[in-house]
């Protein structure tokens, strides 16, 4: 076999497909995996000219009784048969099932018993008397007649006196109750918590009516049971509540308050007024002093707040006599939103200090990189444990110790529950994803840019969770315990990890390394444009970000987001080579080559470092039969001359963890300086396991670094150096030295 025979030509056939090793097709096109584009969803990612989606309006009055903590409600539901098909039935969700006694959430799960268990995780409501799950008094027509109905668990079929053709509408009613639940000890989305030291409550009322589910062109109706983790698919449309609660609540919701001044007090309607046109900071509308007094009045009367909300996908509100709330404009393009807290007295003076500055901080970063924030209000909403999100409104953590103090972790972790849970807003509030079958598309999309929110609002936050750096011991785990970002919600392991973290990392990376911020914050803000108001599936957001950016993505997708594989390339062997300056023939080359190679070491064994110095390889004029009948010959002898006192390093990567990405090399040099090389993935499309590349520089190089600051995950460093590093061992880390 003839060796470097022209130098050029070397370099293109490092890149030649190596037969002996396994191909796994990574490059190839996702072609099948993806559904077949239609009228209704293109083959570029964008919503086709027969797309069409549902809508339901919605015409609640709820009660609230603060002595029993029952919701009671009726409703009217109002629905638009906008696809081209015959209904003969209609699906609605009833998610308070899911704490009936004999849920099928309960049957599913498996369970057993350990040396020593939390009595708060024995067994979710069976721990205190609490029985759960809707009464429905009755489903009525306009006309009082009753509907017919099959409830299977936390679904709700209706069967319709006569078909739904396209374009029809049908109004029906629904009265029902439920047990508010101590969301103390339920694990749940909602419910209430009891301040024993006051004696007063606050709710959260979430999945409180009966609603919806989803039917679109995908699917048909998405009648999946709510098992508890999967959360909601839902419709988009219009709502007019009446929530009747305590006099002396303050009650926050969905929507724009409609008759603020016949529950707010004179001074409450002034403030509010006031912070409509506040951009500098917060108005304090209900001071804490006010709400003190309030903590020992109890009212026994009532009032009714009204809200209307447009173009919503759910409704929530919560409610208490304990509630401080402040409020600040935000500037969103032409519009004014107000950022709002509601809080107790729990929660200052962290909530004062940082929720709504949290809320506003949000809209803005989030209104950049997608969509400006369409809604009037923005809503954060203090509650003991979990953080949940809602249109307009959610529910965050966060409290600090008793005496006020908390600690950085504390408030990183309540800061960014808020901007989090607020970001939902767009993910998947308007960006109407299907929550309840891919939880990667609302929770991995609104990771990524709560992270992005943080790192440009709050710097000296610790920001590992969610970067690609961050989600290394996740991916170098045990595969038989994880699942592809593709796995429906139900059935993911490491929920976490899989749901959140990973798809955050794998935005990040696709953004920092193989986009790069501009292409990808133009496509990631046409995918929020195209789908604002809209319900998106997977295979919308693989080719609108392909689309938009005119980069091919198919390999990432592949990799990230339908594999187990994690990164893991090992900078496998360095050559060092020169040039020799003097001339032979192409017969004479071989040789010398090989004399070449075993005056430095025995051939076939691999260098440890550049003491022993270059290898050198000649350079002959190019025959004439690889120019061609056409073009030019360019001049040997001056590329020679330029390329005599060049350094060049041949190095050969291996893709050991099976994920292929891009390959970032950092080189030191002798002179103390150093240079960064990115290289497309795209380089592995021939050979998936094994690549070697030439890099020319004038300087001598003194160290080679794979991924110097982790941005492709991988997940074992100590293979990414030449000369290779020794390992610390745990002692050394134990010590600090490492």
């Amino acid at each position: 076999m003839r060796t470097l025979i022209i130098f050029s030509l070397a370099l293109l056939s490092i890149t030649a497909y190596s037969q002996d090793q396994e191909w796994k097709g990574k490059f190839e096109q996702l072609g099948e995996t993806l559904p077949t584009p239609n009228s209704y969803r293109t083959g570029s990612g964008a919503p086709g000219a027969a797309y069409w989606q549902q809508q339901a309006d919605y015409e609640i009055d709820v009660t609230i009784n603060d002595k029993t903590q029952v919701l009671t409600g009726k409703e009217k539901i109002t629905y638009y048969n906008n696809s081209p098909n015959t209904l003969e039935y209609l699906w609605v969700q009833l998610d308070q099932n899911v704490r009936e006694n004999n849920a099928f959430s309960k049957q599913v799960s498996s369970s057993r018993i350990r040396d020593s268990i939390p009595v708060k995780f024995f067994s979710g409501t069976d721990i205190y008397d609490y029985e759960g799950g809707y009464k429905i008094y009755g489903v009525n027509d306009t006309r009082g007649n009753a509907l017919k109905t099959m409830i299977n668990h936390t679904m709700m079929r209706i069967d319709l006196p006569q078909p739904m053709n396209t374009g029809d509408r049908f109004e029906f009613h629904i009265e029902w109750s439920y047990n508010i639940y101590d969301r103390m000890m339920e694990n749940g989305r909602g419910g209430y918590e009891f301040f024993p030291e006051d004696g007063n409550y606050a709710y959260t009322c979430a999945q409180w009516y009966p609603r919806m589910a989803v039917y679109d062109d995908y699917e048909g109706w998405q009648n999946k049971q709510f098992i508890g983790r999967g959360e909601f698919a839902l419709t988009f449309g219009n709502f007019k509540v009446n929530i009747t609660v305590p006099s002396d609540h303050i009650v926050g919701a969905t929507g724009v308050l409609q008759n603020a001044r016949d529950v707010l007090t004179r001074q409450e309607m002034e403030r509010f007024e006031q912070a409509k046109t506040s951009f500098d900071q917060p108005v304090i509308i209900v001071t804490e002093k006010e709400v003190k007094s309030k903590e020992k009045s109890h009212s026994n009367k009532t009032s009714t707040w009204t809200f209307h909300a447009q173009d919503v996908r759910d409704f929530a509100f919560c409610s208490s006599r304990k509630y401080i709330w402040d409020a600040q404009a935000v500037k969103v393009g032409d519009k004014t939103p107000l950022a709002m807290s509601f809080y107790p007295k729990e929660g200052n003076p962290l909530w004062e200090k940082e929720s709504t500055k949290a809320v506003k901080n949000t809209l803005e970063t989030y209104s950049e990189r997608t969509i400006e924030y369409p809604y009037p209000v923005a809503i954060s909403v203090h509650a003991a444990n979990q953080g949940m999100e809602y249109p307009m409104i959610c529910f965050n953590y966060g409290r600090p110790q008793k005496n006020g103090s908390y600690s950085q972790r504390v408030l990183e972790g309540m800061v960014g529950v808020i901007v989090h849970e607020v970001g939902h807003n767009f993910f998947p509030m308007i960006i109407n994803s299907d929550e309840r079958q891919w939880t990667w598309m609302d929770e991995g999309l609104n990771s990524f840019l709560e992270r992005e929110t943080l790192r440009t609002h709050y710097a000296d936050f610790d920001l590992t969770w969610g970067s690609p750096s961050g989600m290394i011991g996740y991916m170098k785990g045990d595969p038989k315990n994880i699942r592809p970002i593709m796995t429906n919600s139900e059935q993911i392991t490491q929920f976490g990890n899989n749901a959140y973290g990973k798809p955050s990392a794998a935005l990040t990376l696709l953004r920092e390394t193989v986009m790069g911020p501009e292409l990808f914050d133009m496509a990631f803000k046409t995918y929020a444009e195209r789908w604002a108001f809209k319900h998106p599936k997977p295979a919308d957001f693989f080719r609108t970000m392909e689309d938009a950016s005119g980069v091919d993505l198919d390999w990432f997708w592949k990799g990230w987001f339908y594999t187990v594989d994690h990164v893991d390339v090992a900078v496998d062997e360095v050559k060092w080579f020169k040039l020799r300056t003097d001339q032979t023939s192409l017969e004479g080359q071989v040789s010398t080559r090989q004399e070449s190679l075993s005056s430095n070491k025995k051939e076939g064994e691999k260098a440890t470092d550049f003491s022993k110095g270059p290898d050198y390889f000649s350079l002959i004029e190019t025959p004439e039969r690889y120019y061609g009948e056409f073009k030019a010959r360019m001049d040997d002898k001056a590329v020679m001359q330029k390329l005599a006192e060049k350094n060049f390093y041949e190095l050969k990567f291996k893709n050991i963890g099976g994920l292929v990405t891009p390959l970032i090399v950092e080189f030191s040099f002798t002179d103390g300086t150093k240079e960064m090389h990115k290289i497309p993935a795209e380089i592995w499309r021939h050979n998936e396991t094994e690549v070697t590349k030439v890099f020319a520089f004038e300087k001598e190089v003194a160290g080679i670094v794979f991924d110097p600051e982790l941005a492709t995950a991988d997940t074992n460093v100590e293979d990414n150096t030449f000369p290779r590093k020794e390992a610390p061992s745990r002692f050394d880390r134990f010590q600090g030295k490492e």
